[in-house]
């Protein structure tokens, strides 16, 4: 699949034991999207990534970055982190209704 997934989602906070972090969750059909690109490469390859994550290139308005999706609820759901700098960069902030890209590669 070398195509992007889009949607748009609130950027939440999340106060986890070492820190803070802000992410959105992607769900319904966009969660699909990712689940048959992760199928598919671990078909191809015969395994998958650390914890089941995807490589991605994200993207918010003009701010783009390499990081990774990871799969949450049996990959029913999928989680992106933002970093502050990305946060800062793209103007954005928790509680946000932001529009997030993401492509596999």
């Amino acid at each position: 699949m070398n195509d992007h997934v889009t949607a748009t989602l609130p950027l939440t906070r999340w106060q986890g034991d070492r820190g803070t972090y802000h992410l959105v969750i992607f769900d319904g059909e966009a969660a699909e999207a990712l689940t048959m690109h992760a199928t598919l490469h671990r078909l191809e390859f015969g395994r998958s990534r650390g914890f089941g994550s995807i490589k991605v290139t994200a993207r918010i308005g003009e701010t783009a970055w390499k990081t990774s999706v990871f799969p949450q609820n049996k990959q029913a759901e999928w989680v992106l982190l933002i970093s502050k700098k990305v946060m800062r960069k793209a103007g954005i902030d928790h509680g946000d209704t932001i529009a997030v890209e993401v492509t596999p590669v």
